[in-house]
């Protein structure tokens, strides 16, 4: 669930607007081929990869692993980074995740079949936050509002996240994604717009 992308997005500090530029002149050096653009890009963001990782696959020597992953695919799938769908750290981040449960998934399948609850469990990865919508609303509206947020855009719930599970202003929320203040409320509008509809389908 993305409050696990928005953990790792918590260990990253405010870049300013050259750092961003630096993280894309990165990625265009390692799709050009230069193998030393990837050195400064790891630098920047391993700490808040390895973070996340560790947080899922709960083991030192896997997370070591896994950031390495992360960091060759980054290397090699360079050239289909596109900017407007958010900026390199965010990127990094759902690589991070998706290579993180398919190592939590192969250490397990290594301990024999495991029950199709486990397997759930691995893909919602349950998220701080939903503790208090459980005793608020009740589990089974917790999980509708669970499973609307995840039909959301990327950016969308990272936004309604840290503005509602987070406590974070929407000028703060701006800062800590690099995105103008305007582009934050209008994803937010949109996200609480998407999410309404998707309840109410349900009920």
């Amino acid at each position: 669930m993305v409050m696990w992308l928005l953990a790792a997005l918590a260990g990253f500090r405010p870049e300013s607007a050259e750092s961003q530029a630096d993280d894309r002149e990165c990625l265009r050096r390692l799709a050009a081929g230069d193998r030393e653009a990837a050195a400064p890009l790891y630098d920047r963001h391993a700490r808040a990869v390895y973070s996340l990782v560790l947080r899922i696959v709960d083991d030192e020597a896997d997370a070591e692993d896994v950031v390495q992953d992360v960091f060759t695919q980054a290397w090699r799938q360079a050239s289909r980074y596109d900017p407007a769908r958010g900026p390199v750290a965010a990127w990094l981040l759902v690589m991070a995740r998706t290579r993180a449960i398919d190592k939590l998934r192969a250490r397990r399948a290594r301990s024999g079949p495991q029950p199709a609850e486990d397997e759930r469990a691995i893909e919602t990865l349950p998220a701080a936050g939903f503790d208090a919508a459980d005793v608020l609303v009740g589990a089974e509206q917790a999980r509708q509002v669970q499973r609307a947020l995840g039909e959301l855009p990327l950016l969308q719930r990272i936004a309604i996240e840290l503005a509602y599970y987070e406590g974070l202003t929407q000028r703060e929320i701006a800062e800590r994604l690099e995105e103008p203040l305007g582009t934050v409320k209008t994803r937010i509008r949109l996200g609480l717009l998407k999410l309404r509809e998707s309840l109410a389908e349900e009920t």
